[in-house]
């Protein structure tokens, strides 16, 4: 897949995956998003860096968050954007999706961003596009990469850097596309040690994220870390999870102020949302000094519009 996302020139192609990406690609698009940022607070207008081109949602799974960010970046860049109306599609009447990607870029599209519940599904069509970019806006477990540069963007902001952190990520990480894609990214910018913490049967198998430390004591995992990430728990899975409730849950793996304090002073609290209050986090630690969840949802915003400029501006 990372063959697919670099041109010959070394630019990037597509944003599919952060895996393999390289710290070179992964801060380029991080100064690019903090540029843009600073712009934007400086009261600036934002250059229209977009302007005549057509940026086509293809969201086959629901999303708020990510659509309308996608939506908004392209926007204020100057770009058409197109919510592909899925349900009516020719999809619904058997159309394959390569077909649909080629009779959408034949209308002079220029980039997808597309969301599926199918691993590999923005992968395909960018082997597919003929001059379009693809951006994955979040594929089955297995990648969102802009989600995890948000990440990347709100941890650099408080903590000036990624090389020498530590990090602990709790939750459902086996089924967690953000998961991995904050795995990959940290590792490119060079974490100190990263901390997956769950439920056994939520956790992946210890050969799938190299370099990680997987432990099921989220107090342990806790213990000292810069940067805790909580993760969206499906509460239909914690039906299927032996002895665990949202009760029991919430007691072995809901973030409370006091399970905080183990954790060093200045740690900072992220989530992806839609969150689970009461089940994967307390509303004090939720709206309290130390989560920045609301500065992750606006640096999302800027980071796609370094990923669509980054992409469209060849």
């Amino acid at each position: 897949m990372s063959d697919i996302q670099i041109d010959e020139h070394g630019c990037l192609r597509h944003l599919l995956t952060l895996e393999h990406l390289g710290h070179e690609h992964i801060q380029r698009l991080l100064d690019r998003a903090a540029a843009l940022r600073d712009s934007a607070r400086a009261g600036d207008p934002l250059p229209a860096l977009l302007a005549g081109r057509t940026v086509v949602n293809l969201f086959f799974e629901p999303s708020t968050r990510t659509r309308t960010s996608f939506g908004l970046a392209a926007r204020r860049l100057g770009a058409f954007v197109v919510d592909f109306d899925i349900a009516n599609s020719s999809t619904s009447k058997g159309e394959t999706l390569e077909d649909t990607l080629a009779t959408l870029e034949a209308m002079h599209s220029d980039a997808f961003v597309v969301r599926h519940k199918q691993n590999g599904t923005p992968a395909l069509l960018a082997a597919h596009a003929r001059r379009a970019a693809v951006l994955n806006a979040g594929d089955g477990h297995q990648a969102h990469p802009t989600q995890g540069l948000l990440d990347l963007l709100t941890v650099r902001d408080h903590k000036g850097r990624i090389n020498g952190l530590t990090v602990a990520i709790c939750g459902d990480i086996r089924h967690s596309r953000v998961a991995r894609s904050d795995v990959h990214g940290l590792a490119a910018l060079g974490a100190y040690e990263i901390r997956l913490c769950g439920p056994q049967a939520l956790l992946p198998s210890p050969g799938e994220f190299p370099g990680c430390r997987l432990v099921p004591d989220f107090d342990a995992a806790l213990e000292g870390a810069d940067v805790i990430v909580m993760l969206r728990i499906q509460k239909e899975r914690i039906e299927h999870l032996p002895g665990l409730d949202e009760t029991t849950y919430f007691a072995r793996y809901g973030l409370t102020q006091a399970r905080l304090a183990r954790a060093h002073r200045d740690a900072i609290v992220m989530h992806p949302g839609p969150m689970n209050r009461g089940i994967e986090i307390a509303s004090d630690v939720a709206d309290g000094p130390q989560s920045v969840i609301l500065e992750q949802v606006a640096n999302g915003v800027f980071v796609r519009m370094a990923a669509l400029a980054e992409l469209l501006q060849r």
